[in-house]
Order: structure tokens, then sequence, then C-alpha cells
């Protein structure tokens, strides 16, 4: 395939004093008579991380379970994959478990860090890492000095470093859009900008150009708007913002890497909207009660379907001759098995994208590393990684 139209520089950006404002991908960046695999329309990989708290309760972690069920219009994009153990999580429970989710270890880069160096050498920032609530410190009792107190507040580490995952969707929007503190709108710091390229672009390029400004001042508004509601509420509209950054992120190219911690390890968030009043945390603790087992399959049902809902986002944003959640690979998953029993194996995770292939229950032998997983995911993504973790090797299924 050939295309045939003028070139702009995929790196084009809207200027202004205080903003810089990244495109996405328009026909005007494809050169003229190059093979489509060639230019900026190529499909370049994505990749999430998305974590949550205390577990899942796994007879509701199936195909057909209520857990997963809002992603079950994604079914042919979705792999759910049983059998996997993380044996280095196990000690001080919640203290440890977020920060060796994507790592295999106790220590060591992040699955999510060792892609930003190779997929964010071309990208504005590297990666980003944001959570929907404040996190704080866990107690590791007895083992109290013995591991880093970061690992309880994020997914993500750098060289053993840990990367802070950031709850203000302003700070997240300021840093993706490098906009300068105070409440003046990008969008009117780069209008002279824009009217200059708007000029330059063809009918199908000013619409989509269009689109994506008109969503970006939405979010904006979203972003910079005065929240009054209460801390529910306000939990909820943090989560989608989140996402919704995310998403803008991916589009215009400004990372391909991006990690997500849902609620905060030990977590002690209401959901009243849900008919649940208790501290997740506590709730967590379930001791095999029904009526809490069913109120946990309620929360963690709430989470699956705003993630959806990110989901379905990427899969309606193009790029190329394909759309965002083509190019993407989403871990969506817990480093916790049973909340009450404090295990973990066997771990909830399931895999939504369209780089892998889709519509299937990749059932492994019991126990098997998480790490695994890790380097798979990595490798399909054109990753160049020998091992993460205690990893043995990579999926042939996947």
């Amino acid at each position: 395939m050939f295309i045939t139209k003028m070139h702009l520089n995929r790196r084009t950006f809207l200027k202004g004093m205080g903003a810089t404002v990244s495109l996405p991908l328009l026909d005007a960046m494809i050169p003229a008579r190059t093979l489509l695999a060639s230019t900026a329309a190529r499909a370049v990989p994505r990749l999430a991380f998305v974590y949550f708290p205390h577990g899942a309760i796994m007879r509701e972690w199936s195909p057909d379970g209520r857990i997963l069920q809002p992603l079950a219009p994604f079914a042919n994009r979705l792999t759910i994959v049983s059998g996997l153990e993380n044996r280095h999580a196990y000690g001080p429970v919640h203290a440890i478990t977020p920060g060796t989710w994507l790592s295999g270890a106790v220590g060591g880069v992040t699955a999510d860090q060792l892609a930003a160096e190779h997929l964010g050498c071309d990208t504005p920032l590297p990666s980003i890492a944001v959570a929907t609530e404040q996190a704080t410190k866990i107690c590791a009792g007895v083992w109290e000095g013995k591991y880093e107190e970061s690992y309880g507040t994020t997914i993500s580490f750098r060289k053993d470093a840990p990367v802070p995952m950031e709850f203000r969707p302003r700070t997240v929007f300021d840093t993706i859009y490098q906009r300068a503190s105070g409440s003046t709108s990008v969008l009117d710091l780069v209008a002279d900008d824009t009217a200059s390229l708007r000029k330059r672009l063809g009918p199908s390029d000013r619409l989509a150009l269009g689109d994506y400004l008109d969503t970006l001042r939405e979010v904006e508004r979203r972003v910079d708007n005065k929240d009054e509601a209460g801390v529910e509420e306000s939990f909820v509209r943090r989560m989608t913002l989140m996402f919704d950054l995310i998403a803008l992120a991916f589009r215009a190219d400004i990372t391909r890497v991006a990690t997500v911690m849902i609620a905060a390890e030990a977590s002690s968030m209401t959901y009243d909207h849900l008919g649940v009043s208790d501290s997740f945390h506590l709730l967590s603790h379930h001791q095999n009660d029904p009526q809490k087992i069913e109120k946990l399959v309620r929360i963690q049902a709430f989470h699956t379907r705003m993630f959806a809902g990110f989901i379905r986002t990427l899969s309606e944003l193009p790029d190329g001759d394909g759309t965002i959640l083509d190019r993407s690979t989403v871990l969506y998953g817990s480093n916790m098995s049973d909340s009450h029993a404090h295990d973990h194996f066997p771990l909830p995770l399931a895999l939504v994208g369209g780089r892998l292939p889709g519509g299937q229950h990749l059932s492994c032998p019991d126990r098997t590393p998480i790490s695994n997983l890790l380097l798979t995911v990595l490798r399909r993504a054109e990753v160049p990684v020998d091992n993460i973790g205690d990893s043995s090797g990579e999926f042939a299924g996947l």
C-alpha cells in the first residue's frame, strides 16, 4: 500500500507561551508514495498495566464470571491467564504486594520501565504512572525496615528507584501538555499555532484535529473544575479522568507506556453508590462470609466496568489503518488472589488488546511464575529483554 499525502512531521506540535500540545496522527504526517510500514502510521506498540488491590473472588474471575462481565464486548480481544503465582509477594502482605507485581521479584526494574527504556526513546514522556487515590505508608509488621516503604505505594520501579504514582489529574494533565502552573487553557495558549496549522491541513485532517482538540478541551475542563463533590464521587471522577488522560497521551504519542493503580493498597474507600458502605480493605478480610463476598464482587465488577470504559475509548481512537487498541496490550489484574487468605496463587490476570491473540482462556501449569507472562508481553511489544524476575520462558500460546 502506498500513501500519496503531503508530508507533515510526526513530531509537529502546537506551541504557546507555557504549553505544548502534541498532535494525533494525521494524514499529512504520512509521506507521499511511501509504504505504510515505513511511515508514522506504522503499528507502534502501546503498553498499559492496570492494577487493582486486594485480589479477586476467583470463582467470579472467569469468562462467565461477574467480575469480567463488563469486558464481554471485547471478548475477541480478551485473554484470561490462569495458574500463575508470584512467590516473591509473600511476606508483609500489602507492604510489598504492589511493588512486586511487575517485576516478579523484590527489587529490580519493573516491566513497564523496561518497556519505557525501549519504547519511550521517541516520545516526550517515556511513561506515565497514575493512581486514583493517594497512597499511604503500609506497616510491614515484623518485617519493618527489611523492605522499601515504596513497595506498598507504587507498581513501577526504574533501576530500583520507585516511580511515584500521581493521583492528581491536574498534575498529570500539566505534565502531558507541559502547561505552566495557572488556570489558562492550553488551547488558548496555543491558539495562534492552531490557527496557522489549520490552514495547512486538508478537510479530513481539520476534522481529525478538531475532534482531538474538542476532546482535550473537555478533559481540561473536567481537570480544572473545582471538585466540590464528596470523597466517593471524587474517587470515581478521578478514575475516569486518569483513564481519559492516558487515552489522550496514547493518541498523541506523548507516551507509549502507562501504569495505573485503580485503588490504593489497603484502601479504606467506600462504595456507597454500589450499596457498599464498608471500608474496601476491611471488607477484603471477608472470612468467607457470603454477604461480604457478594459486596466484594460488586466492587471488583465496578472496577472492571471502569476499566472496560478505557478499553472502549482505545477501540474508538483511530491510529493509522487501525485503532489504538489494535496497537495496544493492556494487562489487567492483581498481585493477590484470595484477599482473606492473603495468598498469591492463582492470580487474577487478563490481557486485552490487539497485539496478542484474544478470545481465549490460557490455563498454565499451576504456580507458573507471573514473570513468564511479563516476559511474553514485553517481547510481543518488541521490547528486547532476555528475562525478568524469575522468568523461565515465554508462553507459546500468546
